[in-house]
């Protein structure tokens, strides 16, 4: 039986996922962004829907920006106003208002199964809402005495993470199409082309986690 793959445990928002290389659903896979639409509606999805990360950088006009938050759904931004919310109170109060991180936890955990259906990582119908399935991302917390620079600066800090996500997003696009090339002709998500999604979508959860405010630890960049 295949086991679990987690990220690096040292960090405190850990995406854990049972592998599905083998014996992959064809029809379910052929149809998968047709299926998804709810989820991609509410929360946002993977590459093939929206582009895999959060983060993406543009250039043009002799000027340059970042846009976070581009293919959150409609709950994600829901959750990005109240992360902006809570940047307000950390500054003012050094305190994460609990409701607002707990939304935050929520939409993360509901989009992380999410984006593992639509990216083909399982076949399985995600779940509306927070109940069990074979992906989960937990994230520790909340913090207690918060950190007012790291919150201040938070979008500063992000940018080398925004860059190297919005270029890795277009792999995991290249990497999916390959691979629902794949299950469709031989049933099987090829396990190097798998290990590397997951890894990219492990990346960009913990960036997600970091925007949102709900840790002020410094995401690594690693796939692990």
């Amino acid at each position: 039986m295949a086991t679990a793959a987690t990220a690096t445990p040292e960090y405190p928002a850990r995406l854990t996922i049972e592998p599905h290389y083998e014996g992959r659903n064809r029809l379910t896979t052929f149809f998968r962004i047709i299926l998804a639409i709810p989820h991609l509606i509410l929360v946002g999805g993977g590459p093939i829907a929206f582009g895999a990360g959060g983060g993406s950088f543009t250039w043009g006009d002799n000027s340059w920006g970042f846009e976070f938050g581009s293919n959150a759904g409609l709950i994600g931004l829901v959750a990005i106003v109240c992360a902006i919310i809570s940047w307000f109170a950390i500054l003012f109060t050094r305190n994460h208002p609990r409701g607002l991180w707990d939304l935050g936890r929520f939409y993360l955990r509901w989009r992380a199964r999410a984006v593992a259906y639509t990216a083909l990582l399982r076949d399985n119908y995600p779940p509306f809402g927070d109940t069990d399935y074979p992906v989960d991302f937990e994230i520790d917390g909340p913090p207690g005495d918060r950190d007012r620079l790291s919150v201040g600066l938070r979008i500063i800090f992000a940018i080398p993470h925004l860059i190297v996500l919005a270029v890795l997003s277009l792999a995991w696009v290249i990497v999916t199409v390959i691979a629902w090339f794949a299950i469709l002709f031989t049933g099987n998500y090829p396990r190097g082309l798998y290990d590397f999604s997951v890894g990219v979508f492990r990346w960009d959860m913990r960036v997600w986690a970091y925007m949102l405010l709900l840790r002020d630890e410094y995401p690594p960049f690693s796939f692990d």
